[in-house]
């Protein structure tokens, strides 16, 4: 695979936060990957591991401890503020919450015209646009006259993939954009994401805690524990060939349609307490609550290693 098939490529990304007496919280601690252009990478992992803080690092919306994120080779930390800004038109992001993240005090049509008015696009044609944006999502054109309030969880969060889709972005971060639905709309939203990222040929990084959520929607996935990637691999390998044991406990909590297979899946359970991501001993993060484990395990970090072609797994028990 030649680099120019990656869009975005994170290389050896740290981001920490002082807390209270000196102590140090290391949100994302040496991630690296790729993201192939027109692609949905699935990060997951459980709350508090570092995915969120990922995603914002890649839209610089916060500065990393070090690292780099190149999108389309050029590192988004070396831009000045104006180009950023010109930047900020090829990446967006849709947000985990949807009241949160849309002005209450603002129509829809405003709230869609906003982002093109300020990367200057459409002119004379925005009206144009955002109906055109409200009726791909499924909404109604006379929906940009009512306000946010005025809609239910899961219509707002069609507007705010129509927001994301606005000035015509090459990248998006879907931050969660479906775990505060019910599950009912869940599939709808996801459905709608899947057609629209085919359709512009949208490059994604789609965060989640949910692996059964990434397993429809991801091209690829790489697990995120306590700010570091465990395993990653493409969607169908990972389902069929995980090896490391936090993957396999969280495709163990993915409950089977037939209950009769759900009974009889071989149970998989962790012990112990989720280490504090501040000041982390020197050994796996993942050791107190692993088995088996090995002598080394508590006395140095795995690196990710290659297991077969395109697949990489951080555990000692690969060695």
């Amino acid at each position: 695979m030649s680099q120019d098939d990656n869009l975005i490529e994170v290389r050896e990304l740290y981001k920490y936060f002082p807390v209270s007496r000196g102590r140090i919280l290391k949100a994302v601690d040496g991630v690296s990957f790729q993201i192939r252009r027109g692609k949905i990478l699935g990060l997951v992992g459980e709350s508090g591991c570092g995915k969120t803080t990922i995603g914002r690092l890649i839209l610089n919306l916060l500065f990393p401890t070090s690292g780099e994120v190149l999108f389309g080779g050029v590192n988004v930390y070396d831009l000045s503020k104006d180009e950023m800004r010109r930047m900020r038109r090829r990446m967006q992001i849709v947000f985990q919450d949807p009241y949160a993240s849309l002005n209450p005090r603002m129509t829809i049509g405003n709230i869609l015209t906003f982002p093109i008015k300020v990367q200057g696009l459409y002119e004379g044609r925005r009206k144009e646009r955002v109906i055109f944006l409200l009726e791909r999502v499924g909404m109604r054109s006379s929906d940009m006259n009512r306000y946010p309030h005025e809609f239910s969880g899961g219509q707002l969060q069609r507007i705010g993939i129509a927001r994301a889709l606005a000035v015509d972005p090459e990248f998006i971060v879907a931050d969660e954009p479906v775990s505060s639905l019910d599950v009912s709309i869940q599939s709808q939203v996801l459905n709608l994401f899947k057609d629209l990222q085919e359709e512009f040929s949208l490059t994604c990084l789609f965060i989640a805690h949910d692996l059964s959520v990434v397993e429809f929607i991801a091209d690829y996935i790489a697990v995120l524990y306590l700010g570091k990637i465990v395993e990653m691999a493409a969607s169908e390998v990972l389902y069929k060939s995980h090896w490391h044991p936090y993957t396999k406990s969280l495709l163990s909590a993915i409950p089977l349609p037939d209950p009769k297979i759900e009974q009889n899946k071989p149970p998989f359970s962790l012990t112990g307490e989720t280490t504090s991501p501040i000041n982390l001993p020197p050994g796996c993060r993942f050791y107190s609550r692993c088995q088996p484990k090995r002598e080394i395990c508590d006395k140095k970090n795995p690196e990710l290693i290659e297991v077969e072609k395109d697949h990489y797994v951080a555990c000692f028990q690969m060695e």
